[in-house]
């Protein structure tokens, strides 16, 4: 299934401009990563998407039609949070978890029915039917993340939308995260929207990379293509920060301002207040948007 975001913009009260003309586009089988610091509109996008905020303009497409039946697009495209523990009910074992969206989406009713489909969800997140009986504080960061996804998958969804769903685990356990997701992409053709703000992790899942800054996407293009070639100032410094062993901190330039206001946005390109390469024009006007040809573009004064 293609899901589309067509222009999409939201607004919350006190006039706050958390996203702003977003058009995102997820085809089957693909993994598109959507990068940028906090405060850029990433969660607020991903939220639009699985239809918990109405946009305040612009479409949510699914398969080129306009969402109107909410319970029917959940069956296909499902949020995994940031924070597993606090999305499952304490109360609730993995067993009833996910075995209750099988009952409620597949309409599977027996109990060894259930039971056995879900054993096999399990095993498709690399658990075992141990794991039926056990509550959500008996499992490490990682397990739980499985478990939210298996929950996911049972719902019979083909497409995922995954808020730093490495974020809060231990660091030893994140590539083994990010390796399901490719394995399940291998093997189920789900689309996945991995919403990060390390641009490392980034280029090692994803085929497309979206960086998001002030609410807007500045630039877009395959991963090699914007990690080995970033076309924007921005961009460019995200890489920058990102880890580096041959680097030391002495090479960084680390001061580079706050993110811009949502509610009272620079006039002309929102990155101009922190941009060290910015021009008259750029505080003046919007950038108009550059193909480069490869698939790349990028919004930028630099290269009109």
């Amino acid at each position: 299934m293609t899901l589309e975001a067509i222009e999409v913009s939201k607004e919350f009260p006190g006039g706050v401009r958390a996203v702003e003309n977003v058009t995102l586009r997820l085809h089957p089988g693909q993994i598109v990563g959507l990068v940028g610091e906090s405060g850029s509109g990433k969660t607020t996008l991903a939220r639009m998407l699985a239809l918990f905020h109405a946009p305040t303009r612009g479409e949510i497409r699914l398969n080129d039609e306009v969402v109107r039946r909410p319970r029917d697009y959940h069956k296909h495209v499902q949020l995994i949070f940031q924070d597993p523990f606090s999305s499952l009910n304490s109360l609730r074992t993995v067993g009833y978890t996910i075995g209750r969206a099988l009952r409620i989406h597949r309409g599977l009713r027996g109990r060894k029915e259930v039971e056995a489909a879900t054993i096999e969800l399990l095993e498709q997140v690399n658990l075992s039917a141990d794991f039926l009986a056990k509550l959500p504080h008996e499992l490490s960061g990682g397990q739980r993340q499985r478990v939210v996804i298996a929950r996911a998958l049972a719902v019979g969804s083909s497409v995922l939308l995954a808020d730093e769903p490495i974020s809060m685990l231990d660091v030893s356990i994140r590539l083994d995260i990010l390796n399901l997701l490719a394995d399940l992409r291998e093997r189920q053709g789900l689309s996945i929207l991995y919403i990060t703000h390390d641009i490392a992790s980034a280029r090692y899942l994803c085929d497309e990379i979206c960086v998001m800054y002030g609410g807007q996407i500045i630039e877009r293009g395959p991963a090699d293509e914007v990690i080995g070639n970033p076309r924007h100032p921005y961009t460019q410094l995200l890489i920058d920060c990102a880890p580096d062993p041959s680097r030391t901190a002495t090479d960084l330039d680390v001061e580079h301002g706050e993110p811009p206001s949502l509610t009272d946005p620079p006039p002309g390109c929102r990155f101009e207040p922190r941009c060290p390469q910015a021009r008259p024009v750029c505080a003046q006007q919007a950038p108009v948007r550059i193909e480069f040809g490869n698939g790349q573009s990028a919004d930028c004064w630099l290269y009109a």
